[in-house]
């Protein structure tokens, strides 16, 4: 899989170098923070590709294993980008406030999804229209709370793979759930948050659209490119089943083959036997 990311000056003109005030940053983001300008932390772009570089192969190889990465920002700067870069990669994705017990009592709050599902179904088919136009109407606001709530996962049919955050100090309960359960959690982590609260940190401002964007996007790329290569892996597979059953049929003709030779120049063994013994016989009599 080659899974190609930014180059530091195109992360540069993004603004993904720009940490927070350096009397609101985290020690722990000392070897992520390049230098100090104008009271503001300016992190090292390039940790933060380096990092980065092993997210994605990280999301690449769980998505070529067919797992699930959950996406979760529900940050205001972050909430169309999540929603539009987990729909392209086909994962499900909280963008409203995170539901909690969701890792921690999955059984209980997947009950949520189910009925959101049904409540769908029955408006698709015209179900629901036998009722009065008030319970019409509050099973259309029952569909949108619920559409707001599980809207993004209704096809998570069991604990995801993976979790990545962007928003870290904003998704701690998040965190803490994907702690418990032991999800593998993958987040941007700006200067003013502490990075061992993640397994795979990327160091990036958290803040800023743009360099919101271009992390997501490419960590979305990455997912697709895993997908890719799980598509094309069956195939190959196939490809070589056939190839094994041809070489099966070429040696079980040349087995034949060879059994059919042995048997005629056994014949001819046999033949030539007889013909030698009836030569005796007459020898013998003459004599």
């Amino acid at each position: 899989m080659q899974i190609t990311t930014p180059e530091v000056l195109e992360l540069l003109q993004n603004g993904v170098h720009f940490g927070h005030k350096t009397s609101k940053w985290h020690p722990k983001m000392r070897p992520f923070i390049f230098t100090e300008r104008n009271g503001v932390h300016i992190l090292d772009l390039e940790k933060t590709k380096e990092q980065l570089e092993k997210v994605c192969e990280y999301a690449a190889t769980l998505a070529k294993q067919g797992k699930t990465i959950l996406f979760v920002g529900t940050k205001r700067q972050a909430k169309e980008l999540i929603k539009k870069y987990a729909t392209s990669c086909k994962m499900p994705y909280i963008v409203e406030r995170w539901l909690g017990g969701l890792f921690t009592n999955f059984s209980t709050v997947s009950r949520l999804m189910r009925t959101l599902q049904t409540l769908k179904k029955k408006q698709e088919a015209g179900e629901l229209k036998k009722y009065t136009k008030k319970e019409q109407l509050e099973f259309q606001r029952e569909i949108e709370r619920l559409e707001k709530l599980v809207g993004g996962i209704t096809e998570l049919k069991q604990l995801p793979n993976a979790i990545f955050v962007v928003g870290v100090r904003e998704e701690k309960t998040a965190i803490r759930e994907a702690q418990k359960k032991r999800v593998p959690i993958i987040g941007i982590a700006d200067s003013n948050v502490d990075p061992d609260t993640l397994d795979w940190c990327i160091p990036a401002n958290d803040d800023a659209i743009k360099s919101i964007e271009i992390i997501v996007k490419t960590v979305s790329d990455a997912i697709q490119i895993g997908q890719k290569s799980r598509m094309e892996a069956p195939q190959d597979a196939s490809q070589t089943k056939d190839i094994v059953q041809e070489k099966e049929k070429v040696n079980i003709s040349t087995e034949v083959k060879d059994t059919n030779t042995d048997v005629k120049t056994d014949v001819t063994i046999t033949e030539q036997q007889q013909e030698q013994k009836e030569t005796e016989k007459k020898t013998s009599a003459e004599l």
